[in-house]
């Protein structure tokens, strides 16, 4: 144990990773989603890019570990079945892209990616037309080529599918089992090419502690009366992370 703290301690950033780490568990305690927005930015400037996906994959398998079973009770099987069959077809493709990709560009483009996202939640812009059981397949697969590319497989999956005329604990139940079923198969499929390594899943293990104290910190705090500034607070901490990572900084 005394090796493994010290290895820990030797990663250049780890502080920040470690404060990273506990920002993204509170914005996702706050608003139930959005901590690869806070956390992919920071970790791209310290580790390499599928390090920091996996890094990130594995600190955050444990946060909705205590509603797994209500999440199953309430989800809709169907659309999930459909999210994942994308996801896996469309998966190795983004993660092949990524392999063809710099370091930088990947820095970049994570951090272009959450600015954008964070500037449709800001905006309150939503997707409204009708979707399919088709198009869910097709969301599926649009989400799992950013998750290979840039490991942000949420915002397509956020912003399309909470169209969908289903009840909102349903439409949360299968956002959340299908970025554990992305996680899943994220792993999966890293083992598969040999990009696997070994230090960055101990990595995401040690990261899940400040990340799930986090968690429940942002539920512990968050008040029905005060969710704008709840909303607020979680946008000023994606923004801030994204924008330290782009290069007019440097």
């Amino acid at each position: 144990m005394p090796d493994f703290l010290a290895s820990l301690l030797g990663i250049e950033g780890i502080g920040w990773l470690i404060l990273a780490g506990l920002a993204a568990g509170l914005v996702r305690g706050f608003t139930g989603f959005g901590s690869g927005l806070v956390f992919l930015p920071v970790a791209a400037q310290l580790l390499p890019p599928f390090g920091a996906i996996l890094t990130m994959t594995v600190m955050d398998l444990f946060g909705p570990a205590p509603i797994l079973r209500r999440a199953w009770a309430a989800v809709e099987k169907g659309d999930l079945g459909r999210l994942v069959l994308g996801c896996a077809l469309v998966l190795p493709l983004g993660m092949w892209v990524l392999t063809r990709i710099a370091p930088e560009i990947f820095r970049i483009g994570v951090a272009l990616l959450a600015l954008a996202m964070l500037a449709v939640l800001s905006l309150g812009l939503r997707y409204r037309g009708r979707i399919s059981r088709g198009m869910v397949g097709g969301i599926g697969g649009l989400a799992g080529l950013l998750g290979g590319m840039a490991g942000l497989p949420g915002p397509p999956v956020i912003l399309f599918y909470m169209s969908r005329p289903l009840p909102v604990a349903t439409i949360r139940a299968t956002i959340l089992l299908f970025l554990l079923a992305y996680d899943l198969l994220l792993m999966g499929y890293m083992a598969a090419m040999g990009r696997f390594m070994t230090e960055f899943l101990w990595l995401g293990l040690a990261l899940s502690v400040p990340n799930m104290l986090g968690n429940w910190l942002g539920a512990r705090l968050f008040r029905p009366e005060w969710e704008a500034a709840y909303r607020v607070a979680a946008y000023v901490l994606i923004a801030t992370s994204a924008l330290s990572a782009l290069p007019v900084w440097r």
